[in-house]
C-alpha cells in the first residue's frame, strides 16, 4: 500500500491532488505547527492585474498552534469571504470551465467556517471530487504516531500498514533513507510535471492554485495524470 501525506493547504496547487492521486491512502497532517505566510491560509490565482494573493485571516495568539487549532478571524475581518468570492468570479467567469465549478465555491464562501481546517478540508474533498480522486483521507491527529520527521512519518507508515511511502520532491532535503530501507519500507518519490494551458492571461504561469487549473482547464486529471 503507497501512503502519502501533507498540510492541508487552502486551494492546494495542481501538484498536492497529483500527490493524492498516487496513493492509496493520504494523510492529512493537521496535527503540525501552522507556518505564517505558508500555504495553508493563503494561495495564489490569476487575476487581470497579474497573480495575486487570497489569504484566509486568521486569529492571532502569542503561542506557536497546530494547524487543526487555528481560528478564522471572522470578526476581524468579516467580509473576507465575500472578498475571496468576488476575487474569483472578476478573475475567473469568462474562463472556459468557470459555470462547471462556480457554483460549490459560491456556497462555499457564503458559509461561516470557524476553524481554518474545516474549510480548507472541505474545499480539498470538493475539488478531489472534481478531479474524480476517489482516496481514502486520514487525519493525522486520529493517529497514535510520534516523533518528528523521518520517525514520524515512518511511525504513521506502521499505523495505517504501509509499505511504500511517497513524498514529495522536497522531502529529499529532509528523510533519511536508511531508516525506511530498515523498517522494510520503500520510498518513492513525486515527480510531477505541471501541465501546460490556456490561461486568462498572455503567457503562462505556472504553480497556481488549482482553482486556475479547473476554471480555465477543466477536470481533464486523468489525462493530466497519465503524462506525469
Amino acid at each position: 500500500m503507497i501512503v502519502a501525506g501533507h498540510q492541508p493547504n487552502y486551494l492546494p496547487w495542481l501538484g498536492f491532488f497529483d500527490k493524492i492521486k498516487r496513493s492509496d491512502l493520504f494523510i492529512i497532517e493537521d496535527n503540525v505547527q501552522f507556518e505564517q505566510q505558508g500555504f495553508t491560509n493563503r494561495n495564489k490565482i490569476m487575476t487581470a492585474d497579474g497573480v495575486r494573493w487570497l489569504s484566509v485571516p486568521v486569529e492571532h495568539v502569542n503561542k506557536p498552534l497546530l494547524i487543526n487549532e487555528v481560528r478564522i478571524a471572522n470578526n476581524g475581518e468579516p467580509q473576507w469571504g465575500t472578498r475571496h468570492w468576488l476575487t474569483l468570479k472578476h478573475s475567473y467567469c469568462k474562463a472556459p470551465y468557470w459555470r462547471d465549478y462556480c457554483d460549490f465555491f459560491e456556497d462555499t464562501y457564503q458559509r461561516i467556517w470557524s476553524r481554518l481546517i474545516d474549510l480548507n478540508m472541505h474545499l480539498i474533498r470538493g475539488i478531489m471530487s472534481f478531479l474524480e480522486i476517489d482516496r481514502q483521507l486520514v487525519m493525522a491527529s486520529s493517529l497514535n504516531a510520534k516523533g518528528k520527521k523521518t520517525e514520524l512519518i515512518i511511525a504513521q507508515c506502521k499505523e495505517v500498514g504501509a509499505d511504500v511511502q511517497l513524498m514529495g520532491i522536497g522531502g529529499k532535503c529532509y528523510i533519511d533513507n536508511e531508516r525506511f530501507k530498515q523498517e522494510g519500507i520503500r520510498l518513492i518519490f513525486q515527480e510531477f510535471e505541471y501541465p501546460s494551458y490556456t490561461q486568462t492571461c498572455a503567457g503562462f504561469v505556472p504553480s497556481l492554485s488549482v482553482v486556475d487549473y479547473l476554471f480555465c482547464a477543466g477536470a481533464k486529471f486523468e489525462e493530466i495524470s497519465k503524462k506525469v
